[in-house]
């Protein structure tokens, strides 16, 4: 018996949940809108969904959703194959606005929306951006029979291009005649089909006296999106040729750095006047440049502004001609030498009796202009049988001069000097030292006592040092040995002078083995000596949760736990828990390299921070807790149904629904601080909707009307919550802001905006992006239904519990549509004084219809459907209609029915296609009698087409009410009770 109770009580609270928690909360949906001028172009040449736009113009695209919690909206775009940002960044808000759009911006966009319920909802739609550039015509002649006039006798091509989206036509005009296959037997016009539709030619055969004219090339788009037809004008005359140049200048041009250089292009041929642009070989001109005509003038010269510069010349006649030159700008640098000791003995010292060459190499620009000399102790030095000097070839060892030493003697030690110099004079010399002695030997490294391994901790400056020995000492290259990883500088190999590496703020990744070498260049060009450095970095630990808020009632028992992740060293790791200064616990960390920490039976003063501190010889990780009493923020419902209504000219009422945010974290919400005030709506307002707004962001706005909204009971997870909002005034918008108050104090607050707005006088429609309607008329103001004014009497919402059936019996429902006595519904009262004929009208809200398409045309589906109760012997007409506002309102109907139908509730389906703004209107018709009472009940409109309507004897599914839970919750317990005895 205890397992069948047990089992009931189950039923109930799973039954309880699903209609509290999972009726309101819900994934989300997408849909995309625009706004803007979309072309009109023939939709059936896409398949897709597709936004045309032209060039320059504002795109504007807002994305559309449903789902509670509030879904959270990012754009991002991908153009063909590529993805890339757009605005520098994605785009986190429901309106994505391009002003200006340019061409590269085309591409699909995407629309992503998600709240943690479900997959994230993706909608996408492409952009297509249309423009249209000024034509170029450029004129060719045939290869094969150009002799020595250019233009006599011979084949002439007008080639005409223009850059267009959509694919542009082309026509062709000499004068104002036009040409046209087969209008001329000397034109031939055709598209090369290598380039099928991005070019037309005119082929002039044989040229003819009368094809010297004015030719047009008119490049058009049919006027898609209103882009005007472009046309460009060549002439066409026996002088007519392409261009040809001079360059006034040097090739090559060497100069010193510092001196201005100055390039003359001139044009000495081509017809129409060639246009002269000069351009450098790889990069842009220097910033300094100064270009007038075809003088292009390089002030304050440097090595960086060395290249080749080519001046162009082009007037669409045939190929641009192009002369070039090189400027060359003097210097030296980077000075080195090596010794080389005698390759035929094992040993790398240098000795009496044995060869020695040293070598020097110098940078040279030009390099034919370097030139080398030796001075041995000052004094210059010839080349001799002894004493060689050679010249290293250019191709092997650029600007390398070597002296060999044959059969050293005790008389060449000394100092020898490599002088570098350019012939042309201007640029300072380079020196070069090299000393020769019984002292001069090889280079040794060695790495000091103590300092490898060399330990140290995260942040430090550290230096790693390698001793080097020999003379002269060479440069050190230090680079890491144990991976191939950049230095500390980003380079694969650091030098130094002085062996010692210094690493500013060592991080642990720079743990691992540093090799120290020599280098060949200034000391021995021997074998490279190394060494090795080990470098041990320590850190403190690594935890988490770095922070993380807990929310707690009062006298609940919670842990709180903090993990090492890492740490070096990882032993002796010990802890310390505290709550703000006071020490809480102590201890050794575990083998489970974690630490736990138990709050029993929260009081006030166990509010607050609580840190854990893991240790290690290099410092602490720090794990913060932050409990706190405040309840989670509201959450607002935007997907109300109706929500808006107005019963006075001047103001209007709007129903605000929210959830509560995990209401069981904390203490009962005993009520909520409800501020408002009127707002200017615009950017700022999309920016809010979804922040924490603390209560003193009040600057340069109208103060907060705050009142509090008591809450009785428990709030369940998932409960919706409902408050009308009254008084507001035409057209204003206004911030609303709710707070949560517990025994602790405020909660975490959020914002949102209720806006009103007018069309043509008419209320604004609700639910712009329909998705679904319903209305039960159980709670007034009946959804936004409004009474026909012109009719002849009204509609009235009752329920059977309370409507009295004295005088009209046999006639009108027993029940709502859900069976319940104390649910609503719409009748007409067919009583007297009514007559036979008589029409009451019911008009639901208007709903806007979002396009599928960018040309303003739709072709949505939606699903009308209702319940009706015809019951009685004087049944009249019940009929639908469907109501469109375009240029005109027009009315169509859409179903109707008469007579008695019995004493069932039936349902009636019907799929509807409006293009443009809609009401649907029902109409009740008096019958010949009082017993001729018509109701209905549940009115829906969802999107889509209608599915096979249900058996008229079955009820549809819905949602339990509140009577149904009550009604099931007593019948559970009465077979309870039976049961228990």
């Amino acid at each position: 018996m205890d397992v069948v109770f047990s089992s009931i009580l189950c039923l109930l609270a799973v039954l309880l949940e699903d209609v509290y928690c999972q009726g309101v909360y819900a994934p989300p949906t997408v849909r995309i809108v625009h706004s803007g001028h979309a072309c009109n172009i023939e939709e059936e040449r896409y398949t897709e969904r597709v936004y045309t736009i032209r060039e320059g113009e504002t795109l504007e695209l807002a994305c559309l959703v449903t789902g509670h919690p509030r879904p959270q909206i990012r754009w991002t775009k991908t153009a063909g194959s590529a993805s890339d940002r757009f605005q520098d960044s994605s785009v986190f808000n429901e309106t994505l606005r391009i002003a200006k759009i340019q061409r590269h911006q085309g591409g699909r966009y995407y629309c992503k929306a998600e709240n943690g319920l479900g997959s994230p909802a993706i909608k996408s739609i492409r952009v297509d951006v249309y423009y249209l550039d000024d034509p170029v015509v450029t004129v060719h002649q045939s290869i094969g029979e150009a002799k020595e006039q250019f233009y006599y006798e011979r084949t002439v091509f007008l080639r005409c291009v223009a850059n267009s989206n959509p694919p542009v036509r082309y026509s062709w005009r000499r004068g104002r005649e036009v040409l046209s296959q087969g209008s001329d037997k000397g034109v031939e016009i055709y598209e090369p089909f290598f380039t099928q539709g991005e070019t037309k030619i005119l082929k002039l055969k044989n040229l003819r006296p009368q094809d010297y004219a004015n030719y047009s090339c008119i490049a058009s788009v049919r006027n898609v999106c209103g882009i005007p037809d472009k046309n460009v004008l060549f002439r066409l005359t026996n002088r007519t040729a392409s261009p040809t140049i001079k360059l006034l200048v040097e090739d090559p041009i060497v100069v010193n750095p510092g001196q201005t250089v100055t390039l003359v292009c001139i044009t000495s041929g081509g017809e129409p006047i060639p246009t002269l642009t000069w351009v450098r070989n790889t990069e842009p001109l220097p910033d300094k440049s100064v270009l007038n005509g075809g003088t292009l003038t390089l002030p304050a010269i440097t090595s960086d502004d060395a290249g080749v510069y080519s001046c162009v010349a082009n007037n669409n006649v045939g190929n641009p001609a192009k002369k070039s030159t090189t400027i060359v700008v003097r210097a030296l640098k980077k000075g080195r030498f090596w010794i080389t000791p005698d390759p035929y003995h094992n040993d790398d010292n240098i000795q009496i009796g044995r060869e020695v060459k040293i070598s020097c190499q110098v940078e040279a620009t030009p390099p034919e202009e370097l030139t080398f000399s030796w001075l041995k102790n000052g004094r210059a030095l010839r080349s001799s049988e002894r004493m060689v000097i050679t010249q290293t070839d250019p191709d092997i060892s650029p600007g390398t001069t070597n002296l060999d030493i044959i059969d050293l003697k005790f008389t060449d030690f000394g100092t020898y000097t490599c002088m570098a110099s350019l012939k042309g004079g201007g640029i300072p010399e380079i020196s070069i030292d090299v000393n020769i002695s019984s002292t001069t030997v090889p280079p040794n490294l060695t790495v000091p006592r103590g300092k490898s391994p060399l330990v140290t901790q995260e942040g430090d400056t550290v230096e790693l040092q390698c001793l080097v020995s020999g003379k002269p000492k060479p440069i050190i290259l230090w680079s890491r040995a144990d991976k191939e990883v950049p230095m500390p500088d980003g380079a694969m190999q650091t030098e130094s002078y002085d062996g010692v590496l210094r690493i500013v703020n060592v991080s642990r990744e720079m743990t691992g083995s540093y090799r120290c070498q020599t280098s060949q260049y200034n000391g021995f060009n021997v074998k490279p000596r190394e060494a090795i450095v080990e470098l041990i970095v320590q850190y403190p630990p690594t935890v988490e949760p770095v922070f993380t808020e807990i929310r707690q009632g009062l006298s609940r028992t919670f842990s709180m736990n903090c993990r090492v992740l890492r740490a070096h060293p990882h032993r002796v790791l010990k802890y310390e828990w505290r709550l703000g200064n006071r020490l809480l616990n102590a201890g050794l960390v575990d083998s489970r390299d974690e630490s736990e920490y138990t709050v029993r039976n929260l009081n006030r003063e166990g509010y607050g921070e609580y840190s854990c501190d893991i240790i290690n010889e290099a410092g602490a990780g720090r794990c913060s807790f932050l409990v706190t009493g405040k309840a989670y923020a509201p959450e607002f419902y935007y997907d109300t149904y109706s929500p808006l209504w107005q019963n006075r000219p001047r103001v209007y009422s709007y129903k605000l629904q929210w959830t509560q945010m995990n209401p069981n974290a904390v203490d009962r919400i005993m009520a909520y601080r409800l501020g408002i005030r009127q707002t200017i709506c615009g950017k700022s307002c999309m920016a809010a909707e979804h922040k924490k707004i603390p209560r003193s962001h009040q600057t340069g706005q109208q103060r907060w009307w705050e009142q509090e909204i008591p809450i009785e009971g428990m709030i369940q997870k998932g409960e919706l919550i409902t408050y009308n909002l009254t008084e507001l005034i035409k057209p204003e918008a206004y911030e609303v802001r709710l707070t949560p108050i517990t025994r602790f104090g405020e909660g975490d607050s959020t914002i949102r905006i209720v806006k009103y707005s007018e069309i043509k006088g008419d209320p604004a429609p609700i639910n712009p992006h329909l998705r679904e309607f319903h209305c039960s008329f159980e709670e007034e103001p009946i959804c936004m239904f409004t009474q026909e004014k012109s009719d002849d009497f009204d509609w009235t919402r009752h329920s059977a519990a309370t409507r009295d059936t004295k005088y009209t019996p046999n006639t009108g429902p027993s029940s709502d549509r859900s069976g319940s006595k104390q649910g609503f519904y719409m009748y007409i009262e067919t009583s007297r004084p009514r007559l036979e004929g008589e029409k009451a009208r019911l008009l639901s809200p208007t709903f806007n219809v979002a396009p599928k398409n960018p040309y303003g045309t739709t072709n949505s589906a939606y699903c009308f459907s209702f319940y009706y109760h015809m019951y009685g012997k004087h049944i009249g007409t019940l009929n639908a209609y469907l109501r469109q506002k375009s240029q005109t309102t027009s009315e169509s109907p859409i179903w109707t029915l008469s007579g008695n139908q019995g004493t069932q509730w039936r349902q009636a389906k019907v799929t509807i296609h409006p293009t443009s703004s809609f009401q649907m209107v029902l109409e009740g018709i008096r019958g010949p009698g009082i017993e001729g009472d018509i109701a209905i009940d549940d009115v829906t409109i969802e999107e889509g087409e209608c599915s096979d309507p249900p058996p008229n004897n079955l009820r549809a599914s819905a949602l339990p009410t509140a009577t149904h839970i009550w009604q099931l919750l007593v019948t559970l317990l009465l077979a309870l009770f039976v049961l228990r005895r």
